[in-house]
């Protein structure tokens, strides 16, 4: 879902792949969920967890300013998830942007 807008473009050996599209933070809301992981977890079972899909790893990543690289969570970071009734909405309108440029 989150690449639907996104255009091919070539790299320096000519291969084909996605350009990167960066999303900003979704705004706090009412019924945004804040955890402390206890130990090391995973964003792809947490997004599974409070989603239902493990592909949404990348919205708990860019809430939460963790990835970079790794799926792995360290103990003892506090995270917001946000509202799962809004994800949806929120990745309709990053895609209606990204067409209208």
């Amino acid at each position: 879902m989150r690449y639907i807008t996104a255009t091919v473009v070539k790299d320096n050996n000519e291969k084909r792949k996605l350009s990167s599209i960066i999303i900003q933070s979704t705004p706090n809301q009412d019924g945004d969920v804040y955890i402390k992981t206890t130990s090391i977890e995973r964003l792809d079972k947490l997004a599974y967890t409070f989603y239902g899909d493990a592909s949404l790893w990348w919205i708990l990543a860019t809430e939460n300013a963790l990835g970079k690289g790794t799926l792995i969570v360290p103990p003892d970071t506090r995270m917001r998830i946000p509202n799962p009734d809004t994800i949806q909405q929120y990745i309709n309108n990053i895609n209606n942007t990204n067409n209208s440029r």
